[in-house]
C-alpha cells in the first residue's frame, strides 16, 4: 500500500501541509479559510480533528515498517479550547506510547501567536498488510 499524494486525499482538500517529522515530534499546519469554516465562519472542530489524526498517522507510519505495516486511527478525542477565524493553525504531535499493534499520540493545535487551539490525544491502530 502506497501514500497516496497529500492533494488527493482530505489534507489536500484542507490545505494540510506536514512540516518536521521526527521519532518524537511531528508537526503540520492548516490554512483557517472557507474549507475549513463551520456556518459561522469558525474553525470547524471536525477539521481541527482531520489535522490531529493525520499527524498521529504520519507520525506512526514513520515508526513502523512500512513494506509489511500501515497505520489507521483506531481512537481519537478533541477539546476545542479557542475559536479562530483566520490565519493558520499548527499541530504538534508526540508520542504518549510507542508500542507493537497501536500507538498514542498528544496533539496540540495552536495559532500564530502560540495560543492553544485545541488538545487531542489520538490512538493509532498499526496492521500488517495483507499478502
Amino acid at each position: 500500500m502506497k501514500l497516496k499524494p497529500a492533494e488527493e486525499t482530505i489534507a489536500g482538500v484542507l490545505g494540510i501541509e506536514m512540516g518536521e517529522i521526527t521519532a518524537e515530534r511531528v508537526t503540520a499546519t492548516m490554512p483557517v479559510h472557507a474549507a475549513t469554516h463551520q456556518p459561522f465562519g469558525q474553525l470547524h472542530g471536525g477539521a481541527s480533528v482531520v489535522l490531529a489524526e493525520s499527524v498521529a498517522s504520519i507520525g506512526t507510519w514513520n515508526l513502523i515498517d512500512q513494506e509489511s505495516e500501515f497505520a489507521v486511527g483506531l481512537e481519537i478525542n478533541a477539546n476545542h479550547i479557542r475559536g479562530k477565524s483566520e490565519g493558520l493553525v499548527t499541530a504538534i504531535g508526540t508520542p504518549l506510547h510507542k508500542g507493537r499493534t497501536t500507538m498514542v499520540w498528544d496533539i496540540k493545535i495552536i495559532d500564530e501567536e502560540e495560543k492553544l487551539i485545541c488538545v487531542s490525544r489520538c490512538t493509532v491502530a498499526i496492521v500488517k498488510k495483507k499478502k
